[in-house]
């Protein structure tokens, strides 16, 4: 059984409890070496404390990954028993890196980034550091995950290339978890108007103006739309928030979630959802597959996205999205002026997404065991 050491940087964060679960799912041993930002609660897997750290933080951040590699190293047995170190983020792979040596180990480490951190697409002297720093480490990791392939086209290839082997893992569902009914033929079925049109907002909401062209639909549609906010806020890109959603009767905070166990009630309240983003617009929010359209799409809810980004592009060559171009002011509130009229887009959408195979939303077992095993054993960047 393969041993993996995982480096997280938040043991709370559904995607890093998705990417364990994905592995123990696979027959692979965890070992968690994580930070936290809130308390985790109960977890599935050996954690080791790595400390707490604080959205926005930077400072703080950096020395907690001082500290947390003296505390991983400190754990030398359970570090030194994993076949692979698997670190997400840069923070992380870089403490990672330290506790490896802190630990004199020579465990390979396997490189996650599903973010391109703004910091690394700055061009003065920090931004430069923080590269210089990706690259050196990037150089000595076994493999680079990515969740979308504009990442490699717009920053890795672009800063670093050659020096990495890049394995492409979507986020989607992990296997090994049930998510219920797909609802796909109520959904395609739906092309009459019943009730106001119901547009979710699910995730990780760190999107201001997101948010803000919310407020605004729900401001033109009071009678005709209602909007469903799921998940966590970022309270560093959205300081204010419930006060703008207390505010109208049409829009909805439900607050945290659970995944897979919350996932069908909620996408069943939905007839689609909004997977923009645009909290580094231009950089990461652009290049980015987020977690709302492999959800949705396996409950057969639409998303509707900006053009010109990933997303926008995912939808399209699976014919299943709806796309907004800019001022999306206007054109956004004009897409949802004619699906509160007429269904049909949406019903149609369904239909696509019904087509679509169960694996284009959840992840095969065995997938990311197979990933790990590439990652170790071939010699060459690819």
């Amino acid at each position: 059984m393969t041993r993996i050491a995982f480096f997280g940087h938040d043991a709370a964060d559904a995607a890093v409890r998705r990417r364990v679960r994905g592995f123990l799912d696979d027959g692979l041993d965890v070992t968690g070496f994580m930070m936290r930002r809130r308390d985790p609660g109960a977890l599935d897997w050996d954690n080791i404390d790595l400390g707490e750290t604080r959205d926005g933080a930077f400072l703080q951040r950096i020395r907690q990954v001082f500290a947390g590699a003296t505390l991983a190293a400190a754990e030398r047995g359970k570090l030194a028993a994993a076949d692979v170190i698997y670190a997400r983020n840069l923070d992380m792979l870089a403490c990672a890196f330290l506790a490896k040596r802190k630990a004199k180990l020579d465990t390979p480490v396997i490189y996650e980034s599903l973010d391109v951190h703004r910091l690394l697409t700055r061009s003065d002297p920090i931004g430069m550091v923080v590269r210089a720093l990706e690259r050196m480490l990037l150089k000595r990791s076994a493999g680079l995950v990515v969740s979308s392939r504009g990442f490699i086209r717009n920053h890795f290839e672009k800063r670093y290339p050659g020096t990495y082997r890049a394995f492409l893992v979507e986020n989607r569902l992990a296997s090994g978890a049930a998510y219920g009914p797909r609802a796909c033929v109520r959904k395609s079925a739906a092309t009459e108007a019943n009730g106001p049109l119901r547009l979710g907002w699910v995730g990780n909401l760190r999107c201001k103006r997101s948010l803000d062209l919310l407020c605004e639909l729900a401001d033109r549609f009071p009678d005709d739309l209602e909007i469903r906010l799921h998940g966590l806020p970022a309270r560093t890109e959205i300081p204010v928030f419930e006060p703008l959603i207390d505010a109208r009767p049409n829009m909805t905070y439900f607050g945290r979630y659970r995944s897979p166990e919350d996932l069908s009630g909620i996408y069943d309240g939905l007839d689609v959802v909004w997977a923009g983003d645009f909290m580094e617009a231009g950089y990461n929010s652009v290049w980015l597959l987020p977690n709302r359209i492999y959800e949705g799409g396996y409950y057969c809810t639409p998303s509707i996205a900006p053009a010109g980004t990933e997303t926008a592009a995912w939808l399209e060559q699976h014919s299943c999205g709806l796309i907004v171009d800019e001022p999306l002011s206007e054109t956004l509130a004009q897409l949802v002026a004619g699906l509160i009229k007429d269904r049909r887009p949406i019903a149609e959408r369904a239909a696509a997404l019904a087509q679509l195979p169960d694996e284009t939303f959840i992840q095969p077992k065995g997938f990311l065991a197979d990933i790990v095993r590439q990652a170790l054993t071939r010699d060459r960047p690819a």
